[in-house]
């Protein structure tokens, strides 16, 4: 069966991570299109992938059976709207841009189509994101699982019953690298403080941070019986957790997701 013909609008970072996880996990190159009105981008994109690129959104979209908007969300708007009407009735739009409610979406491409807002993350880069999915009313079983199979592609895709927990899948995995990039960045520095070389401090606080997160992956168990298993009483790491309890860590945590949560909702309110 010959698969459905997807058109990136936008060759970005996410759109070639896409590309490149759907190519390996076996679509057909001539079943992408590639967009970006710069030449050199588009020549780059067909050597690196050997997939179609177009200069022209619409003429994309006219061949299109998906159309995945990767373009920055300050410029939805007029690329959606110049794209609207190359848009087949029975297309599956899929938009990557953050805060973009889908409300607007509809308002800009069409009421009745079937439209996915997606919302990735940076590690989709490099074949381990984690991304939210919502579908509009026009959304089918079908196009809800070509929509799932595409971000799988490059990580794990799990669908969200309301528009607003995207808010909550940005607070949570959206943002989520940079937190474990700042434990990580604390860990390491105070490492270092502690008498370690940068190098010694720099692999091991990768090496720990890549094991429990794949500890994590591989159990039956939830994190909280993984951290009490592991934390020995009067042991190193029970002085460890209690100083995190003490300072509050644990209300620190919610404040910052909390924080995250509200500004999605205002960027989704255009504040």
């Amino acid at each position: 069966m010959t698969e459905p013909t997807i058109a990136f609008i936008g060759a970005g970072n996410m759109a070639r991570s896409l590309i490149g996880g759907l190519l390996n996990n076996g679509w057909p190159a001539e079943s992408l299109i590639a967009t970006t009105p710069d030449e050199a981008t588009r020549s780059e994109i067909s050597t690196t992938f050997t997939i179609a690129t177009e200069a022209d959104n619409r003429l994309a979209a006219l061949r299109a059976d998906i159309v995945v908007l990767c373009v920055k969300p300050q410029i939805i708007a007029p690329v959606l709207t110049d794209l609207a009407p190359a848009i087949k009735p029975d297309t599956l739009v899929i938009s990557v841009a953050a805060g973009i409610p889908m409300a607007q979406l509809q308002a800009l491409a069409g009421e009745q189509l079937a439209i996915v807002r997606a919302m990735p993350n940076t590690p989709a880069l490099l074949g381990c994101g984690a991304t939210g999915l919502f579908a509009n009313a026009g959304v089918s079983s079908q196009q809800k699982a070509l929509a799932e199979s595409i971000f799988a592609a490059v990580g794990m895709a799990h669908w969200v019953a309301q528009e607003r927990q995207i808010d909550a899948v940005t607070a949570l995995s959206g943002s989520g690298p940079a937190y474990y990039f700042l434990l990580m960045e604390l860990m390491e520095k105070e490492a270092i403080r502690l008498g370690l070389d940068h190098h010694t401090a720099r692999q091991l606080t990768l090496q720990t941070a890549m094991g429990a997160a794949t500890m994590a992956m591989h159990s039956e168990e939830d994190v909280a019986e993984l951290r009490r298993r592991i934390t020995s009483p009067n042991g190193t790491t029970e002085q460890a957790i209690k100083t995190f309890q003490e300072q509050g860590l644990p209300e620190l945590v919610a404040k910052a997701m909390d924080a995250a949560f509200n500004r999605s909702i205002e960027l989704a309110a255009g504040q």
